[in-house]
C-alpha cells in the first residue's frame, strides 16, 4: 500500500515538474521574443539590458535542460523499478491490474 502512495507522489511530482519545464521553456521563448523585438532600441540602458537578459537566458536554458535530463532520468528509474517489481511479483502484478481494471470499469458504468 506504501509503494502505491510513493508511485502517486512520484507521477504528482513528474506532473508538475513537466508543467514548470514547460512554463519555463514558454517564459524563455517569451524573453527571446522581446529581445528580437527590442533590438531595434538604440542607448546604453537598452544595450546593457539586453546582455543582462542575454546572458540570464542562456543560465535559465542550461538549467532547463540539466532539469530536463534529471526528469528524463528519474522516470528512465522509475520504469526500471517498476519492471522489476512485475517480473520479481507477476501474479501480484496481474492481481493489481485486474483491481484497477474492475474500479475503472465501476467509475465508467456510474456515468
Amino acid at each position: 500500500m506504501n509503494t502505491k502512495i510513493m508511485d502517486s507522489n512520484n507521477t504528482s511530482a513528474a506532473a508538475s515538474k513537466e508543467k514548470l519545464m514547460e512554463d519555463l521553456r514558454l517564459v524563455v521563448a517569451d524573453a527571446e521574443e522581446l529581445l528580437r523585438a527590442t533590438a531595434s532600441q538604440a542607448g546604453e540602458g537598452a544595450v546593457a539590458a539586453r546582455a543582462r537578459i542575454q546572458e540570464s537566458l542562456q543560465v535559465v536554458k542550461g538549467r532547463l535542460a540539466a532539469a530536463e535530463n534529471a526528469v528524463i532520468e528519474h522516470a528512465r528509474q522509475a520504469a526500471k523499478a517498476t519492471d522489476q517489481y512485475v517480473h520479481n511479483n507477476p501474479w501480484q502484478s496481474i492481481g493489481i491490474s485486474a483491481c484497477a481494471g474492475v474500479i475503472v470499469g465501476m467509475l465508467i458504468a456510474r456515468r
